[in-house]
């Protein structure tokens, strides 16, 4: 009885490392931060895509202000 219970803690140890890599399909970017999306319903009115100024702004902007990806803004 034992024996059949260290052997299946065993096998249960053995199976964590078998973990397969966590890829996003594959797909990797290389594309900056600041450069923005094709969709206007994710950048804020007075943001330019592609300027790190005023990417860098609009986040000082957002921390002084307390928000943070996980809050929503009316």
């Amino acid at each position: 009885m034992r024996r059949a219970f260290i052997l299946a803690a065993g096998a249960l140890l053995l199976a964590g490392c078998a973990e397969k890599e966590q890829t996003a399909s594959g797909i990797k970017s290389d594309q900056q931060p600041f450069a923005g999306t094709n969709h206007a319903v994710f950048m804020a009115p007075s943001w330019k895509p592609g300027d790190r100024t005023s990417w860098e702004s609009q986040l000082k902007n957002r921390t002084v202000q307390g928000q943070n990806d996980y809050v929503k803004v009316p």
